[in-house]
């Protein structure tokens, strides 16, 4: 075992999951069932895909905010393109016209942050406003229900399907896309020089650009693939929900950014991983779908959430301070020694 690996934020986070299942189950064993096990893991999958994303640019010392919208507009005007062509296909095609639509949004995001030198939650906040507002005044605001076939038999589409007390369960075949989605960060950020290039803005810009990375190629890379997974994670949203609707996922990426925070990521930038983040998903989906089954009213859910962000960023940043001080009581003692 790595020296260490108790003190990891990997580890804390685990803990408390298991933690929180077995309380929740000991209180009411519904939580266990198949069923409702099934209904986490869908419910974690458009979060968990958004998620990877928002990890990547939080490990390079930025912000987005505007993933939700742009989910929301690339999902909505898939649907606006396909539906009066009365669209037969398969459900790559609404998959890559969505995919397509985040990534040139995200590029626009790149744009403002990379040739302008602006904020980045400055930009995806005005972007975020811009995006929805274009969306429902020139596109459409009223919710499409008959959606492509492709879409409604994506959402049937399941891994395993398991009967219990005469009502059958499903595992969404969305899983698959997540899990695969995690891999191919994972790698990106471990294996590649692409990887190191993110890390090392978020740990220091200046450095960063002495060591030769090519700053504004990162960063349009960076937000073009959240814009991408945005894409993807609201073809998933809309087919899981079989509707489009523009107001939808309004709110959840202060949801998904606690889930990141908690994982791990640190918000000045540098730190983060896959393992982290996808476990700070899986407690923030508990912690929504879950604390009903305590009895505990869902108005609770964001105090407890809002509680969990303090605790995951306070400790790290006092145990940092933790270390510097220590730090310098011991160059002190070699100094007066």
């Amino acid at each position: 075992m790595p020296r260490g690996f108790f003190r990891k934020t990997e580890f804390v986070v685990a803990l408390t999951i298991g933690a929180l299942c077995l309380v929740i189950g000991t209180v009411n064993p519904i939580f266990f069932t198949v069923g409702n096990l099934f209904d986490l893991v869908r419910n974690s999958i458009v979060p968990g895909i958004f998620a990877l994303g928002v990890l990547i640019v939080i490990a390079s010392g930025g912000i987005d905010v505007s993933f939700t919208a742009v989910a929301a507009f690339s999902m909505f005007v898939t649907a606006k393109v396909l539906v009066p062509y009365h669209f037969e296909g398969t459900i790559l095609l609404p998959f890559a016209i969505s995919a397509t639509i985040g990534l040139v949004l995200g590029l626009l995001n790149a744009v403002f942050i990379s040739f302008f030198k602006l904020d980045t939650l400055i930009v995806t906040l005005g972007t975020q406003s811009m995006y929805r507002g274009f969306m429902l005044a020139f596109i459409g605001a009223m919710e499409i229900t008959n959606l492509p076939p492709a879409m409604i038999r994506f959402s049937r589409f399941f891994l395993v399907e398991v009967t219990q007390n005469r009502a059958t369960y499903g595992l969404h075949f969305g899983i698959v896309i997540l899990v695969v989605a995690a891999i191919l960060v994972s790698l990106l950020l471990r294996k590649t020089m692409l990887g190191r290039g993110i890390y090392a803005l978020g740990g220091d810009r200046t450095a960063a650009e002495r060591a030769g990375f090519n700053i504004r190629a990162l960063q349009f890379f960076i937000y073009g693939f959240v814009g991408f997974l945005a894409g993807v994670g609201g073809i998933i949203h809309s087919s899981l929900v079989r509707t489009a609707r523009p107001f939808d996922l309004v709110g959840t990426e202060l949801n998904v950014i606690a889930a990141v925070v908690l994982g791990g990521a640190r918000i000045t930038g540098g730190h983060g991983s896959v393992v982290g983040t996808l476990l700070g998903v899986t407690l923030v989906v508990i912690i929504n779908n879950s604390l009903i089954l305590l009895g505990i009213s869902s108005f609770w859910q964001q105090v407890v959430l809002g509680a969990l962000i303090l605790l995951g960023t306070g400790i790290p940043t006092l145990q940092a301070r933790f270390r510097a001080r220590r730090a310098s009581v011991l160059v002190a003692e070699e100094g007066a020694g």
